[in-house]
């Protein structure tokens, strides 16, 4: 595998692993993999911080492992330059659709891959 093949596969496996309802609800486990610089426009329109994030996402949609969880489709990534991933993708959560764009960075000097931003788009039904 190759340096970019490797840091978009390090990147989506970080994608994957917010979406994770254990990890949703642990400050700890979630911390690790948003940016200190972190910040999110959801779906609803409002700006999320990397403190606002990690202190409701425990009550966020997806982060029980009793309710709908998010199943997350043609995710792809690019290397925009070193230490830095856009990834693409689409998830469902119940009924609800929604685009996603982040980006992930690594810091120089470390191995660790982090959710700089993240942008997520409600579809409404019936929009291909």
């Amino acid at each position: 595998m190759d340096g970019a093949t490797d840091d978009v596969s390090q990147a989506i496996a970080g994608e994957l692993q917010l979406m994770d309802p254990a990890v949703r609800a642990s400050r700890e486990r979630a911390g690790q993999l948003l940016d200190p610089e972190f910040v999110e426009v959801g779906g609803s329109g409002r700006r999320w911080t990397y403190e606002a994030m990690l202190a409701e996402l425990p009550d966020h949609p997806g982060s029980s492992a009793d309710a709908p969880c998010f199943e997350p489709s043609r995710m792809s990534g690019v290397l925009l330059a070193p230490g830095l991933v856009h990834l693409t993708f689409e998830t469902m959560l119940g009924e609800r659709r929604t685009r996603h764009s982040s980006i992930w960075r690594r810091e120089d000097g470390t191995t660790a891959w982090r959710m700089y931003y993240h942008q997520a788009t409600l579809v409404p039904p019936g929009v291909d």
